[in-house]
């Protein structure tokens, strides 16, 4: 451990760079509990980072990875002892604190969660960020009423890793689950995760009106811009619309109406700052019974630490279907 290998993000004269360097623990963020990192896994939010396509990153430098699993090495916490297997996702990792892109990273230890029993690490990087955010968005709506009898959840963005395991939840959890996707030739897979309507991108009618014939119990979205004023329209009463990310815009347009004559309630998602209790609480469901049953399906991929630098582009891209683990350890 004198010296480890850790993917590292920089800021040169203004241009982002990144690559391997060779570090010591004394170059690690502040933390009480360092970790043998054994998997870390590939965000969307990792590849705008990498790539400096996006401002991510608060400070430099950093190393990358906003996900993370491994073994305890050291701990002044005495609920981490050493050996223990422990999970990070979100909380500062590679945007205020080294992320877990490193063999070997040192965190605080209320950002640690001990993995949920009868899961590996391996199996916690094929959910990361990504499936914990779709479990926070369904504990949210749940929490606020929903229930499968409540009519059909439409996923947006339904071939990415939120939408992915997000579909596979839902349908464990016995709601019938609809998936907007732009990615026609992934009909086989989405209906493999439990999807039981596929709809197209780009051929759906968004309509006008400030509210539209009900089509939706809820929803998870993953898009914004006109597909949430859509949805905003076409939800039925008292019904969840999980908001989670912006790929097709930042913008909202919409009016009162759908929240105050439908009850709609629109749940903004943040899987980053989440309270301690609840992360460890919904990760305890992602154990239990919001386990995706299709691990294998949507976590399809394995990476050496190697091969992450040439990773980052695919995602930009948009041409990435579920999820990526990276064999760090």
């Amino acid at each position: 451990m004198d010296q480890f290998r850790a993917f590292r993000i920089d800021n040169k004269d203004g241009e982002i760079v990144a690559g391997f360097q060779t570090l010591t623990l004394d170059d690690l963020s502040p933390g009480n509990v360092v970790i043998r990192v054994t998997h870390s896994t590939i965000n969307y939010k990792d590849a705008l980072a990498a790539t400096g396509a996006a401002k991510i990153l608060r400070q430099f430098p950093l190393n990358g990875g906003i996900d993370l699993a491994g073994v305890v090495v050291s701990s002044e916490d005495k609920a981490f002892r050493p050996g223990s297997e422990v999970l990070v996702n979100g909380c500062g990792l590679s945007e205020t604190v080294d992320g877990g892109y490193s063999e070997y990273a040192r965190v605080d230890s209320n950002s640690l969660v001990a993995i949920p029993d009868g899961m590996t690490a391996f199996e916690a990087m094929q959910i990361g960020t990504a499936g914990y955010t779709a479990a926070l968005a369904i504990h949210r709506m749940e929490q606020n009423g929903q229930l499968p009898d409540g009519g059909p959840i439409v996923v947006t963005g339904a071939t990415g890793g939120v939408g992915s395991v997000a579909i596979d939840m839902l349908a464990g959890r016995g709601y019938e689950v609809v998936a907007l996707t732009g990615k026609a030739a992934e009909e086989a897979y989405l209906r493999e995760i439990g999807a039981r309507r596929i709809l197209i991108r780009g051929k759906v009618d968004l309509g006008k009106r400030p509210m539209e014939k009900v089509l939706w119990g809820g929803a998870i979205d993953n898009l914004g811009g006109d597909y949430l004023t859509w949805l905003t329209r076409t939800v039925d009463y008292g019904g969840n619309i999980a908001s989670i990310g912006l790929a097709a815009s930042a913008v909202l347009n919409t009016t009162v109406l759908p929240f105050i004559l439908r009850a709609v309630c629109l749940l903004g998602i943040n899987s980053v700052d989440t309270p301690s209790d609840l992360r460890r609480t919904v990760w305890t469901r992602i154990g239990g019974d919001l386990k995706p049953q299709h691990l294998d399906t949507i976590g399809h991929k394995t990476i050496t630490f190697d091969e992450l630098p040439d990773a980052f582009q695919a995602y930009i891209d948009g041409k990435i279907t579920g999820r990526i683990v990276v064999q760090i350890g």
